[in-house]
C-alpha cells in the first residue's frame, strides 16, 4: 500500500508539472498577453495541487487505518469476547495483526484464523479506499488549479507561498514534536508524584524502584553528576588545548590531519566506548586502586583496602565518557578562538607580547564565553549518555565518594525500569518518567547557560 501510494503521488504529481507547463506554453505561444510567470511556475503550481491531497490522505493513513481497521473488526466480533478485558482484548488484535501481516499464517485454531483473515479483508478494503480518495483529490485538485491558470495568474507568488507554507510547517512539526515530548513527560510524571511525594523522590537516598518499594532518586542524581564531572575533568583540558593548539600553532597541513581524526571521535558508536571502558579501562582503574590499597596498607597508613577497586566503576566511565566529548569541546572552542578579531592577536604583538602570553592573557579570555558554552553543551551531552555507563560504571544505587565504587546514573536506570513487561501506570514505569523530566529539566538549563553565554559573546564581536 505504501508503495502505492508513492507511485500514485509520483505519477499525478508529474502528470500534474506537465499539464500545467503545457497550459502556460499556450499562453505563450498566443501573443497577445504576455505571461505573468515562466511555464515552470505554473507546472510547478498544478503539482502542488496534485501533490498535496495525496500526501494528506497518506499521513490520515498512517495514523488512523490501523485503528479504523480495528475498530471495524471489534464491532464485527461474536459476543464470546465480551469476557476479555480491554488490555486482553488489545493484546489479542495485536497477535491478529501480526498474524495477519504474515502470508499464507494457519495457526490451526479455527476461531483465530478466522478472525485474522476477516482483519486481512478489511485491511485490503481500507487500503482500495484510501488509493481512491488519494487519486480523486488529487485529480480533483489537478483540475482546479489547472482551470486558475490564466497570463495574468501569478503562478509564482502561490508557488513560493506554498513553499513558505512548507517550511513553516516543518518549523511546526519540530516545536509540536517538542511540545509532546515535554507534556507526556509532565503527564506521565504529575501521575507518579501523585503517588509518591516530590520531596521524597528528589531528598530520598534510597532506590529500589524494580519493586515499587523506594524512590529516593538522589543517589542517581549523585551518580550522573559524578561520572559527568570525571568526563569534564578529561574532556575539558584536553579538548581546550587541543584547540588552542589547531588554532594558533599548528601549520595548515597539519590541521588538516589532526582535526578530522579528533572529530572521528564524536562519529564513534558508544557502544563501542562501552567495551573500550569494560574491556580495557575499567580493568585498569580497578589494578592501580588495588595498588594503592596494598600501598597504603604496606606503609601503615590503612589498616585495609580504602578504595573499592570494583571491577566496574565511576572513574572508568567517566575517564571514557571524556574520550567521547572530546571532540565537541575542541571542535566548538576551536571555532570560537578562531573567531576572535585578528586585530587583538596583533595589538597584542605590538605591545611586545610573545605568542603564549598573547593567547594566555588576549585571545583566551577574549573567547572565554564561547569556550564555556562548548563546556556546557559538552556537560549536557555527558549527562545524557547511556551505554558506556551501562556497560562500565554498574548499576549500584548509592552515594559513594569513592571513584574506584560502581555506581548508576540517571538515565541507565530510565532503560532499566522501561524494559521487560510491567504495566505502564504502576509506580516502576512512572518513575522513569520523573526521571526523564527531570533529565530534561537539568540539560535544558544547561543548554539556555550556553545560548546565553553564546549570545553574550556574539554581541561582542558583530
Amino acid at each position: 500500500m505504501d508503495f502505492l501510494l508513492l507511485a500514485a503521488a509520483v505519477a499525478l504529481a508529474s502528470f500534474g508539472f506537465i499539464a500545467g507547463r503545457l497550459r502556460a506554453e499556450q499562453f505563450s505561444f498566443s501573443g497577445d498577453i504576455h505571461p505573468n510567470s515562466r511555464p515552470n511556475a505554473h507546472g510547478y503550481f498544478v503539482l502542488m495541487w496534485s501533490l498535496v491531497p495525496v500526501v494528506l490522505v497518506a499521513l490520515g493513513y498512517v495514523f488512523f487505518s490501523e485503528g479504523t481497521s480495528r475498530a471495524i473488526l471489534r464491532s464485527e466480533l461474536p459476543d464470546g469476547f465480551s469476557i476479555l478485558t480491554p488490555g486482553e482484548l488489545t493484546t489479542y488484535l495485536d497477535t491478529v495483526a501480526r498474524a495477519a501481516r504474515m502470508p499464507d499464517f494457519l495457526s490451526g485454531e479455527r476461531v483465530f484464523d478466522t478472525v485474522t483473515e476477516r482483519y486481512g479483508e478489511i485491511r485490503g478494503t481500507v487500503n482500495i479506499v484510501t488509493l481512491a480518495i488519494a487519486m480523486g483529490l488529487s485529480l480533483a485538485g489537478m483540475f482546479f488549479a489547472r482551470r486558475c491558470l490564466s497570463p495574468a495568474f501569478r503562478a509564482r507568488q502561490h508557488v513560493e507561498s506554498g513553499i513558505e507554507w512548507f517550511l513553516f510547517l516543518c518549523a511546526a512539526l519540530a516545536i509540536a514534536t517538542t511540545v509532546g515530548i515535554v507534556a507526556s513527560l509532565v503527564f506521565e510524571s504529575l501521575r507518579f508524584f501523585a503517588e509518591v511525594p516530590v520531596w521524597d523522590f528528589l531528598l530520598g537516598t534510597r532506590w529500589n524502584a524494580q519493586t515499587s518499594a523506594e524512590f529516593g532518586a538522589l543517589p542517581l542524581f549523585f551518580g550522573t553528576f559524578m561520572i559527568s564531572f570525571f568526563a569534564m575533568v578529561v574532556a575539558a583540558p584536553v579538548g581546550l588545548f587541543a584547540a588552542i593548539y589547531l588554532s594558533e600553532y599548528a601549520s595548515r597541513q597539519v590541521r588538516s590531519i589532526i582535526k578530522p581524526v579528533l572529530e572521528v571521535l564524536a562519529g564513534i558508536p558508544t557502544v563501542v566506548y562501552g567495551f573500550f571502558a569494560l574491556l580495557v579501562i575499567a580493568p585498569a582503574v580497578r589494578s592501580i586502586a588495588l595498588w594503592i590499597n596494598q600501598l597504603l596498607i604496606a606503609w601503615g597508613i590503612a589498616d585495609g583496602a580504602v578504595l573499592a577497586a570494583q571491577p566496574t566503576s565511576a572513574l572508568a566511565a567517566g575517564i571514557v565518557m571524556g574520550i567521547m566529548v572530546i571532540p565537541f569541546v575542541s571542535s566548538l572552542s576551536d571555532d570560537v578562538i578562531r573567531a576572535v578579531p585578528q586585530s587583538l592577536r596583533d595589538g597584542a604583538y605590538a605591545m611586545g607580547a610573545t605568542k603564549a602570553e598573547a593567547v594566555r592573557q588576549v585571545v583566551v579570555p577574549a573567547a572565554l564565553p564561547g569556550i564555556i558554552a562548548a563546556l556546557l553543551l559538552a556537560v549536557s551531552r555527558a549527562i545524557g549518555e547511556t551505554m558506556i555507563v551501562v556497560m562500565a560504571a554498574g548499576q549500584r544505587a548509592q552515594i559513594s565518594p569513592d571513584p574506584t565504587s560502581d555506581l548508576t546514573t540517571i538515565t541507565v536506570q530510565i532503560v532499566s525500569l522501561l524494559t521487560g513487561e510491567s504495566e505502564f501506570d504502576s509506580p516502576k514505569t512512572l518513575s522513569a518518567f520523573a526521571l526523564g523530566l527531570v533529565l530534561f529539566i537539568i540539560t535544558l538549563l544547561f543548554n539556555l547557560v550556553a545560548i546565553n553565554v553564546v549570545k553574550r559573546f556574539r554581541e561582542k564581536y558583530e
